[in-house]
């Protein structure tokens, strides 16, 4: 049996886990209902956007193929073995049988290649030939030493070994560039796609206002109408107005699910619903003053945009290209020899100790020539490496002019949002005025239903347009940010860069 002590501790024990749940669960709704902030929108963003994950690896591969380059240049160790049996061709008369020889070759070097173009074989040889000329006795021919070939025209120089080694580092810088290009377009995406959907917000608040006031009219009116004070016309004015404009906010919320799963595929999620809960967003501040000067920013923008910069580094991509074309425009002329020394011995162990007491010297030299008859190939590839460096020269200047342009544009947006803050907020103060005039005039008997809703309509349309001129005004402070470069700089971002 229980006591009642003990029953009056698990009670009170029951009681503090649930109130402990219950804590946990106000803390988890508090989490998830908490307004999204701009902010932590970006960061949601550069944490899970797809697009973003899809543009990081392209670093990395480009990281890879710098190390493949290098690889080039890696000396290898190499091995051979081989056997070979041969009989002399010729007529046999019976009983005699066909001369053969035996031979069994080893080979172990260290092979390489140096960024000038010598390549290079530093081992030993092994030759062990045997036969019915000396009663298949052994025979060990040795060589210790090194061979080369060094081009002295086709394929001498760093610019011609190193061409692939320098594009590969180009397009890694390309490569850094065009994500950091990604995380800048990603967060003005975000930007985007928080105004709009703020914007949409307001469109729906004003639309929501609207009709409130529309059916204030209704009401005012019914009452009238039941005193005989207004006729059937103005209520039923009053009450198409009211259907009118639940349409209008019909289009706004749709409008406000649209805009949230554009932002939900930015920061990353992977559920769009048709109908759900809304994103809380934090209200934005206006935007403040900015001090423009797109004259000392086009130099800014040329410093830091990731698309001049990559440009820049694809012209140095094609000045290799073309260095490595010219280069294969030249006959081959190669100098080859080697050096080392040699053995021979019917015992394998003295034939290698021969060479390694340098008993025997050996060496050979020669030249290898090759001549194109034509040389069609090289020149097709000379003059299209020497037409791309062209125009991947004249692309910059025309890139020049454009981010010129475009920032002078985005400037031009700063002001003119700036004013068109100014003008609409004052058109909007004035048109509330002027609602609450008419709606005098009515009640004073010398105004209609219409003139009264008119000016409702126009009072929307104003605070509508107040409204767009603020999102503009913030959006075209992320346009001249993504133009001159600043963008990671503003919201103090960084992209690794490994």
């Amino acid at each position: 049996m229980i006591s009642p002590r003990s029953l009056l501790l698990r009670l009170a024990t029951a009681l503090a886990m649930c109130a402990g749940l219950a804590r946990a669960a106000e803390t988890e709704v508090s989490v998830t209902t908490a307004p999204l902030t701009l902010e932590h929108a970006i960061e949601l963003a550069l944490a899970n956007n797809q697009r973003l994950k899809v543009s990081a690896f392209g670093p990395e591969i480009a990281r890879a193929n710098v190390l493949a380059e290098y690889g080039h240049f890696e000396p290898t160790i190499s091995f051979s073995r081989s056997y070979a049996e041969t009989e002399a061709p010729g007529a046999v008369i019976a009983p005699a049988t066909r001369a053969l020889l035996q031979t069994d070759d080893y080979s172990l070097s260290l092979d390489g290649l140096a960024p000038w173009g010598l390549t290079y074989s530093l081992g030993a040889t092994a030759e062990n030939q045997r036969g019915t000329f000396n009663g298949f006795t052994d025979n060990y021919a040795t060589f210790g030493g090194v061979t080369f070939t060094q081009p002295l025209l086709r394929g001498f120089g760093f610019g011609a070994n190193l061409a692939g080694l320098r594009i590969a580092k180009a397009n890694r810088g390309i490569s850094d560039w065009q994500h950091k290009q990604t995380v800048i377009d990603t967060v003005t995406a975000v930007i985007y796609a928080y105004n709009n959907l703020q914007q949409a917000h307001e469109n729906v608040r004003i639309a929501r206002l609207s009709r409130d006031l529309a059916a204030q009219l209704l009401d005012e009116n019914q009452k009238r109408h039941r005193v005989g004070a207004i006729s059937d016309a103005d209520v039923t004015q009053a009450r198409a107005r009211v259907a009118t404009r639940e349409e209008s906010i019909l289009y706004a919320e749709q409008a406000v699910r649209d805009l949230e799963n554009q932002l939900r595929q930015l920061i990353g999620e992977t559920e769009f619903p048709a109908r759900g809960a809304a994103i809380p967003l934090a209200e934005l501040p206006p935007a403040g003053n900015v001090s423009v000067n797109a004259a000392a920013d086009v130099k800014v923008a040329y410093a830091q945009r990731p698309d001049y910069q990559a440009a820049r580094l694809g012209v140095t991509v094609t000045r290799a290209q073309q260095v490595a074309a010219q280069n294969a425009l030249l006959p081959r002329l190669d100098f080859v020899g080697s050096y080392g020394y040699g053995g021979l011995d019917p015992v394998f162990r003295t034939a290698r100790t021969q060479v390694r007491d340098e008993d025997a010297r050996a060496y050979s030299v020669g030249m290898v020539v090759k001549i194109p008859l034509a040389f069609t190939e090289g020149r097709g590839r000379a003059r299209a490496a020497r037409l791309a460096l062209r125009q991947a020269e004249a692309d910059l200047v025309r890139l020049e002019q454009d981010i010129a342009v475009s920032v002078a544009a985005a400037a031009g947006q700063i002001e003119t949002t700036r004013a068109r803050v100014a003008a609409t907020r004052q058109a909007f103060d004035l048109q509330q005025q002027a609602l609450r005039d008419e709606q005098k005039k009515f009640k004073a008997g010398t105004s209609s239903t219409f003139f009264v809703l008119q000016e409702q309509e126009l009072l929307a349309a104003a605070e509508n347009n107040y409204a767009r001129a603020l999102a503009d005004q913030r959006r075209a402070i992320a346009a001249y940010d993504r133009e001159t470069g600043r963008t990671l700089e503003h919201y103090q971002l960084t992209v690794a860069q490994h």
